[in-house]
């Protein structure tokens, strides 16, 4: 944790709407848009697509700190420059970022929840999108990959009812070959045949920004 720890945030809130400002270069910005994933495990997913897309900032959450010890690893060992962590739970990125600073939010493979009685912990629950709706840009995007069925349509019809706007949807993501980046989880899912499924959406209109 200490080799690695320039790639963690300590303290997250005091960057609240001033992310992009702390990598000007020259008196421009170095990044030009700011994408988090909430939830990103062992950081193959945020690790690779940052060092794919190196002029985007990722800041991406992770509340299990022996896990985020895997993704700061990885980090450190190509030396991406354009990525940081923060060692919490989802639910607080509301707290750390301000209302439109963010361009597009990854959510992949987030806990189901099943049951009906633990809806409202889904991360892509009623109450969670509209904190995600806040720091999101009005053109930002949610891009959501999970192997389970049941939550993707729970999620599709939250989405709906919240005023985000369907880009694209897939059933089977990988059908015809690997497809992007592909998380840890993801890799394991694929390698047993098994469907991933996939949904991009925009940010609803906000009447009140």
């Amino acid at each position: 944790m200490e080799k690695c720890a320039h790639f963690l945030v300590s303290d997250p809130a005091l960057l609240c709407g001033r992310w992009l400002d702390e990598f000007i270069c020259e008196g421009a910005y170095k990044y030009h848009g700011l994408h988090i994933e909430l939830g990103c495990g062992k950081g193959r997913f945020a690790v690779e697509t940052a060092q794919a897309e190196q002029n985007t900032l990722y800041v991406a959450l992770e509340k299990t700190t022996n896990v985020l010890i895997h993704a700061l690893e990885q980090a450190d060992n190509i030396g991406a420059d354009n990525i940081r962590f923060i060692n919490t739970m989802a639910e607080e990125a509301i707290n750390f970022f301000a209302p439109d600073e963010v361009e597009r939010i990854y959510l992949n493979f987030c806990d189901p929840w099943p049951g009906n009685r633990h809806s409202k912990r889904r991360l892509t629950a009623r109450k969670f999108l509209e904190l995600y709706s806040r720091i999101l840009q009005p053109s930002g995007e949610i891009h959501l990959k999970t192997d389970n069925l049941p939550f993707f349509e729970f999620s599709l019809r939250e989405f709906e009812s919240s005023g985000f706007l369907l880009l694209e949807e897939t059933r089977d993501l990988h059908k015809n070959g690997p497809v992007g980046i592909m998380t840890e989880y993801e890799l394991k899912f694929y390698g047993k045949g098994l469907p991933i499924y996939q949904c991009k959406m925009r940010n609803r209109e906000r009447l009140n920004p």
